[in-house]
């Protein structure tokens, strides 16, 4: 006899929905994008094509922007070198964790090695990391990136301004040190021209040998940061004389990766983003970059020092050419990349919040109530809620009036100014941040206030000597 099966539905069904999956749902490596994080340093707003700039070359990183998502008002934690590392890589505000201005060979402490980096993250999904550049979260053993996450590190510890050619310091910096893994393997003496194309070189190679496997690169470009060095291939070749060579290099370097991903067939698998620690450094005048139209630099609160150009690409997945103007911050970096890789979020509390709808969405909003802008150890001197920057009474740094630009390197003076009052900028309609309209505007003020009291009491103020409940220390090494 012979015995025929009868159709089974709930068998039929559950082996149509197997098949869906297997062609909606791709294997984890092809369905976690790789992540390319380039850094540059000290960058002004208006340093791009796609920000404005009309007396240099900057056609990749211009192209990233037609290709990709171009960010109007992408705000740093901290207009200073390590705290705004601290913030982009953890996720969180950088003084909750302890980490205040610029890092040098002295510091004792660093990244405490008990936060969760976005490389430590990744590496919990299989992801090979590497790290090519500056560092600046602490320069002894405990604190370096070998330690943090990175399965590769080659670069400096600190600013390449902390060497014994800084021109305001002679003799305070020892030779500046170069880094492979964790060990000193030179130092830089003179000369800094072939760091840029170096650094490059090293990124795409790593690109090559991990391009079958899900991988995260952290490009931390030392320059635009003074001093400036540039490769032959690029010097004289900007109308904005060693400042503008200096940028061709770093668009050129930025070309090199979006190149390296093409060949590969990597740019539908890879998410690259391009960001700046913070504005230009005014000072330094011919050897710095443009703020414009935004107030101030670098080391000050207004945004000519927190906003930055940020740039993101994913081929088919971000669409071409979204234009983002909604307020968001290098603390939301973490999260978002988590969200797209299917990372799980560090243990310890975090303040950044997935954006990736607003890399998507040109209309969608920060999932963020409000921002807020620390300086100067762990003073709250301002903060942004949607369209509106409050700031605190508090002092900071201006250009001496009437000085003469300098070409040479050197600095020109700054001079230190008050604000006695609190002062309310509407930033779609006065990005210059020129007309003080808190007057006219008691209930946002009335709100602001509210959002900012309960910083202090998580985050502490040094303004108003208050210490906060919710901050944790950095690592320290005795």
């Amino acid at each position: 006899m012979i015995k025929v099966k009868t159709w089974n539905p709930l068998k039929w069904g559950m082996l149509m929905l197997w098949i869906s999956l297997a062609i909606n749902f791709p294997t984890m490596a092809q369905d976690r994008p790789n992540v390319v994080l380039i850094f540059v340093d000290d960058m002004g707003y208006g340093d791009l094509g796609a920000y404005g700039a009309k007396d240099m070359a900057t056609p990749n990183l211009d192209q990233m922007a037609e290709n990709g998502v171009k960010f109007t008002n992408f705000y740093v934690s901290q207009a200073v070198c390590s705290a705004s590392r601290a913030s982009l890589l953890t996720g969180t505000y950088a003084n909750r964790l302890g980490i205040h201005g610029a890092l040098d060979h002295t510091a004792k402490h660093g990244l405490n090695p008990e936060e969760t980096t976005i490389a430590e993250m990744l590496k919990e999904q299989g992801y090979q990391t590497a790290m090519f550049g500056k560092w600046h979260l602490g320069h002894l053993p405990p604190f370096l990136p070998t330690k943090q996450g990175f399965d590769e590190f080659y670069g400096i510890p600190y600013s390449n301004d902390m060497w014994p050619q800084h021109p305001q310091t002679k003799n305070y910096y020892p030779p500046l040190p170069l880094f492979f893994n964790d060990k000193v393997v030179d130092t830089l003496h003179n000369d800094q021209s072939r760091l840029t194309t170096e650094l490059t070189e090293r990124a795409v190679n790593f690109i090559q040998r991990k391009k079958d496997q899900p991988f995260f690169l952290y490009l931390a470009h030392p320059m635009p940061h003074v001093p400036l060095f540039v490769s032959e291939k690029f010097h004289g070749k900007s109308k904005r004389g060693l400042y503008g060579d200096v940028l061709m290099e770093i668009d050129w370097s930025v070309g090199q990766i979006l190149k390296t991903l093409r060949d590969n067939g990597l740019e539908e698998k890879t998410l690259v983003i391009f960001l700046s620690d913070n504005g230009p450094w005014l000072s330094y005048s011919g050897h710095a970059g443009f703020a414009y139209p935004l107030r101030e630099g670098k080391g000050t609160s207004w945004d000519g020092g927190v906003k930055v150009p940020a740039l993101m690409y994913w081929k088919g997945k971000i669409p071409a050419g979204t234009f983002q103007t909604n307020p968001t911050m290098t603390i939301d970096m973490l999260p978002t990349i988590a969200k797209l890789t299917k990372a799980d979020l560090p243990k310890l509390p975090i303040d950044g919040k997935d954006i990736s709808a607003m890399m998507l969405d040109a209309k969608a909003k920060s999932p963020q109530e409000a921002y807020f802008i620390y300086y100067n150890r762990n003073e709250l001197q301002a903060m942004v809620m949607g369209d509106w920057k409050l700031y605190f009474p508090h002092s900071y740094r201006s250009l001496v009036p009437g000085q003469t630009s300098r070409s040479d390197g050197l600095p020109i003076d700054y001079h230190m100014i008050k604000m006695e009052e609190m002062e309310l900028y509407h930033v779609p309609s006065d990005p210059s941040e020129t007309t003080n309209v808190i007057a006219q505007q008691s209930q946002i003020v009335e709100k602001m206030l509210r959002l900012a009291e309960s910083a202090r009491i998580d985050m502490g103020d040094a303004l108003q000597n208050r210490d906060g409940k919710n901050n944790r220390n950095p690592g320290r090494v005795e």
